[in-house]
């Protein structure tokens, strides 16, 4: 698969996730303060991503190792959309609804890098045959 049809595929769980991730924070919005609705929803969304990620954009099997590194890809997406929210809504005067969607996109290229390298890195218990 070409690196262009994976941007694509990633483009869709992207719409898919962020659907998700404005879904739960929007429920989680009014029993939690804002920062916190931000962070659940994002760990929620973030699991249905490495799913999605893996079977559609990657084609690749999930394995124990790739989820648990997964959170890496989200690391500096998770940075620059909490500090987005935080200064969308306490800087900017955004409201609290509408500012996870606008810090979202600037994290949208750093994270599909990262992804791509972690999804496509070969399994270490595969261990190329032996030449001798």
């Amino acid at each position: 698969m070409t690196v262009t049809a994976q941007m694509a595929r990633f483009a869709a769980v992207g719409v898919v996730n962020t659907a998700t991730y404005y879904g739960c924070y929007l429920l989680l919005l009014n029993p939690l303060p804002y920062v916190a609705a931000h962070v659940a929803a994002f760990a929620l969304s973030m699991t249905g991503s490495f799913f999605l990620n893996c079977r559609f954009t990657y084609r690749t099997r999930p394995t124990w190792r790739k989820f648990l590194l997964f959170p890496l890809t989200n690391a500096a997406n998770f940075v620059i959309t909490t500090g987005g929210v935080y200064l969308l809504v306490d800087v900017a005067g955004l409201g609290s609804r509408y500012a996870p969607l606008v810090a979202a996109a600037a994290a949208i290229p750093i994270t599909f890098v990262v992804s791509r390298a972690i999804m496509l890195r070969p399994d270490a218990d595969r261990l190329p045959a032996s030449t001798s």
